[in-house]
């Protein structure tokens, strides 16, 4: 694996694990999450492109990520299952629709010469300081995750995943708790997206396809759904994967359209063998063979000594 592959897949773990968030816990689908990569992507390029602090573009990638989040999940989050996730992926549609026809975004070219990420007067270049700063995005993006999962916001999520109507009975907050966690997934992905804008150097409508959003919903269910390290090892697994394939579409005698072809018949492919052989996905389905072998080979427990009975 090499390093920019490495970056690529640790931002899309970050992503990943927010919408695992959003789908394992809450029981809500997106196929739209590449929407708030972009947004983030976009708000970070936008910045830096007029003149302004790069670390205050990164801080602001997140917060406009969300801020659009909650205004879009206030009339969304009323639809629930596949009507969700239609709507979801028609955002994205619409904003890569608006995104190609102004001219602020740079069009249909996009917004070029985006500037190295400065923090404090020391400047990200190259790939291996990009790669630690994913890391560390992801690192606090999966503590985040693992204390609002352990915390009562957390089992409220879970409850609400399993019937809205029993988590109302029973006070959970249901809309308010949807909100927050849509918005929360957003703000991962607008983080991870602004990053990726410094570490590319150019954004356009064509770095945020819809294929993107489908890849993301391919890593959390191949690594597992309600895992942070599913999500983990689904985002790696799938990026390494793409990258081969995209080398393999890529040789010479190749169609131009075989990497997309490739991408597509992975997708597939992993879907329908994860539905048939491990539906809980790979992390989960691997942890729970290892514990039943584990049970298996341990001695079995002795039973007490009976008490003699008086007769």
């Amino acid at each position: 694996m090499t390093l920019s592959t490495l970056v690529l897949a640790l931002l899309a773990a970050s992503v990943a694990v927010g919408l695992s968030l959003l789908m394992g816990y809450a029981g809500q689908v997106s196929l739209g999450q590449a929407s708030f990569y972009m947004i983030g992507g976009y708000t970070a390029a936008l910045m830096a492109t007029n003149s302004l602090p790069t670390w205050l573009g990164l801080l602001a990638a997140p917060a406009a990520a969300a801020v659009a989040a909650a205004l879009l999940g206030v009339p969304l989050l009323r639809l629930r299952g596949h009507q969700l996730a239609f709507a979801t992926l028609a955002v994205q549609l619409i904003l890569l629709n608006l995104a190609g026809q102004q001219s602020w975004t740079g069009g249909d070219i996009g917004l070029q010469a985006i500037p190295q990420l400065t923090v404090a007067g020391y400047e990200f270049s190259g790939d291996v300081p990009y790669a630690c700063l994913a890391l560390v995005t992801l690192i606090v993006v999966a503590l985040v995750s693992r204390n609002i999962i352990a915390s009562r916001p957390g089992r409220g999520l879970r409850a609400l995943a399993t019937s809205e109507v029993a988590a109302s009975s029973s006070g959970v907050p249901v809309a308010a708790y949807k909100l927050a966690v849509f918005s929360l997934s957003a703000a991962f992905a607008g983080l991870a997206g602004g990053i990726y804008a410094f570490y590319i150097g150019y954004v356009s409508p064509t770095s945020f396809p819809v294929l993107l959003s489908i890849e993301y919903v391919v890593m959390v269910v191949v690594g597992g759904t309600g895992s942070i390290w599913g999500a983990t090892a689904g985002a790696v697994a799938i990026t390494v994967l793409l990258q081969v394939l995209n080398d393999l579409g890529a040789r010479e005698g190749m169609p131009a359209t075989a990497p997309t072809v490739l991408s597509y018949g992975l997708f597939g492919t992993l879907l329908m063998a994860m539905m048939l052989f491990a539906p809980r996905g790979l992390v989960p389905t691997t942890v729970a063979l290892w514990r039943r072998r584990t049970n298996q080979a341990a001695p079995p427990t002795p039973k007490p000594a009976q008490i003699p009975t008086e007769t």
